[in-house]
């Protein structure tokens, strides 16, 4: 396996079976230049990345210990969700974190507006950024805000291989976060979110959101549906607020039977 080209000194492209792949491990260009041959024990990850190109720009433009730093968090975050990520978290979370880092050391905060609803939706991958702001802080010495913790739990969720788009992601969450406002407002009520009804209602509420457009869902008959309406008449009303605004900001119908759940998670909040 010969060396292509160099990017850092723990990153480099190199030839495997006549397809180009980078090669990423402590110190593996060290003392090398273009066509020796990499040390097979160097390597710690191997794959192919369609954008090395603009991989190469993008440890050109950034500290190397940015690099190594994000490279210790994937590999942390993969060992942690049992699955390997999308190769392009290499460029993303990257990118992401030397900027993130550089924003903080020159003292500019920026508060994720998600936040509550991040931390609740994609536990396993919040709980690795907790670490990784941690993580970064005893390499640097710089104490990254929690907010940041969030924003990679996003970055890590839209990397696995399931986990669909940053875009498709960013809408979802910012549309649950809407959802959730208006109950609070509706029911002019503080929501406690270490609360067992408030996480059953973000469950619910994501799922929600995830069948919208799709054969799946749940089903209600007909009968339980006209005595939710009236027994749990101001927990109705709140849900068809929910359902008409997300009509009105989003273009998405909410069936009837859904107004039903969602009435009896809000019924639970309100009690």
């Amino acid at each position: 396996m010969k060396i292509k080209k160099i990017l850092n000194n723990n990153a480099v492209v190199v030839m495997d079976q006549n397809e180009e792949k980078i090669a990423i491990g402590a110190g593996i260009a060290f003392q090398k230049k273009r066509h020796d041959i990499v040390n097979p024990a160097k390597i710690e990850k191997l794959f192919v990345l369609k954008e090395n190109e603009k991989f190469h720009q993008l440890l050109l433009q950034i500290p190397e210990e940015h690099f190594a730093l994000s490279e210790q968090i994937i590999t942390y975050a993969e060992k942690m969700l049992g699955t390997k990520l999308n190769d392009h978290i290499h460029i993303s979370l990257t990118d992401h974190l030397s900027f993130a880092i550089e924003r903080v050391r020159d003292g500019i905060h920026i508060k994720n507006k998600l936040f509550q609803e991040i931390k609740l939706l994609y536990k396993k991958e919040f709980d690795i950024g907790l670490w990784a702001i941690k993580h970064i802080e005893e390499q640097t010495k710089i104490k990254m805000p929690v907010d940041e913790a969030a924003y990679i739990a996003l970055h890590l969720h839209t990397a696995k291989l399931q986990g669909g788009d940053m875009k498709q992601t960013l809408r979802q969450t910012a549309i649950l976060a809407s959802m959730v406002q208006t109950i609070r407002d509706f029911l002019n009520i503080q929501l406690d979110e270490d609360d067992l009804s408030y996480q059953r209602l973000i469950t619910h509420l994501r799922f929600t959101i995830s069948r919208i457009g799709t054969a799946e869902g749940n089903s209600m008959d007909d009968e339980m549906l006209r005595m939710i309406k009236v027994k749990y008449r101001q927990a109705f009303a709140c849900a068809k607020k929910v359902a008409s605004e997300l009509t009105q900001n989003y273009g998405i119908n909410l069936p009837e039977h859904e107004l039903g759940y969602l009435t009896l998670h809000i019924e639970r909040l309100r009690k």
